[in-house]
């Protein structure tokens, strides 16, 4: 197909904030974990879909299928929708409280 450009599964795209490998990110409306670290502005390559451990806010408990937004100031995954872009679901019981979660990205926001 003549205008086929790429899977979309990864996408290097400008860092909006220094970044280590295995932060999450967000661009936009796009959210994607880093595969690399990245000064801010610099090209940085976002994994878009697949299951990551995330930081997350630790009072909120996630059940497995909730689905869950990313707190881009805080830079924390929550249940908190309001003011919040949404990344994904959890794919793990995360606790109250606790510090990580396990979450499987939705690349088609």
């Amino acid at each position: 197909m003549k205008n086929y450009v790429q899977k979309g599964e990864n996408l290097t795209l400008p860092a909006p904030y220094a970044l280590s490998s295995g932060d999450g990110a967000l661009v936009g409306s796009i959210f994607g974990v880093a595969a690399g670290d990245a000064a801010i502005g610099a090209e940085v390559d976002l994994v878009t879909e697949g299951v990551f451990v995330l930081p997350k806010v630790a009072l909120d408990a996630m059940a497995v299928g909730t689905p869950v937004y990313w707190d881009d100031a805080a830079k924390l995954v929550t249940i908190t929708a309001t003011g919040n872009t949404k990344i994904g679901v959890s794919v793990a019981t995360a606790v109250n409280p606790s510090g990580t979660t396990s979450v499987r990205l939705n690349g088609a926001f």
